[in-house]
């Protein structure tokens, strides 16, 4: 590990993928609607090497055409088949663990999530880990363009020194918003993006959050 976790006093966590363990419903409830429009079904690898945001793009890659129906309405489609299921969604192993590791050390921790503001506060109260966070910040819509604006505005509600935030994410885009508003990231490839998409970033991969959370609360370089 590259990073000195002693110099870090906030931690922000994005939330689908990272700690709530939901890829697997992403993919199903995509092949559901894949299926309805007899195009090919996909597998969560395949899942991992494609998704991406904006994630219209995702959409056309999987064959969707926006000539013949809106992105508004299929991307709607895609969260009322989500919604309905994902309270069979929980945090990934040892996220619990590894909240309560990180605030015994000290640390402050927030989120910031492509998840509409209203859906991701609820979520994050039901897996009842709503009392680890200073800030839980997401998106006005459903549509997942991106949280670069949500993080500019999460630093501002912070107040704390950039170079004193580690951002912890588990996709490419999770990186590319962490150079934009130049904090340091690390990557767990646990959730939406293969550890060979991750690779790409060049940013710190750890490969479990209980290994994650013993580099920082060991808070050693």
């Amino acid at each position: 590990m590259k990073m000195e976790s002693s110099k870090y006093t906030h931690i922000i966590w994005d939330w689908n993928g990272t700690l709530l363990d939901d890829s697997w419903l992403c993919v199903e409830v995509m092949n559901s609607m894949l299926s309805a429009r007899n195009l090919p079904l996909l597998t969560l690898e395949r899942y991992r090497e494609i998704f991406d945001f904006p994630v219209k793009a995702y959409y056309e890659k999987l064959g969707f055409n926006f000539k013949k129906e809106s992105f508004e309405v299929v991307g709607m489609d895609f969260m009322n088949g989500y919604n309905l299921k994902q309270k069979e969604c929980w945090l990934q192993e040892d996220a619990v663990n590894s909240l309560k590791c990180i605030a015994d050390s000290g640390y402050h921790q927030s989120v910031l999530s492509a998840r509409e503001q209203n859906e991701l506060r609820q979520e994050i109260i039901d897996r009842k880990v709503s009392g680890y966070f200073d800030f839980v910040d997401g998106l006005d819509d459903h549509y997942a363009h991106g949280k670069t604006d949500v993080g500019i505005r999460l630093l501002k509600e912070m107040g704390v020194e950039k170079r004193k935030i580690l951002f912890i994410g588990d996709t490419c885009h999770d990186a590319e918003v962490a150079k934009e508003l130049e904090i340091d990231c690390i990557l767990v490839p646990n959730g939406h993006h293969s550890k060979q998409r991750l690779r790409k970033t060049g940013c710190p991969i750890v490969k479990s959050l209980d290994k994650l959370s013993g580099y920082l609360c060991n808070r050693v370089g």
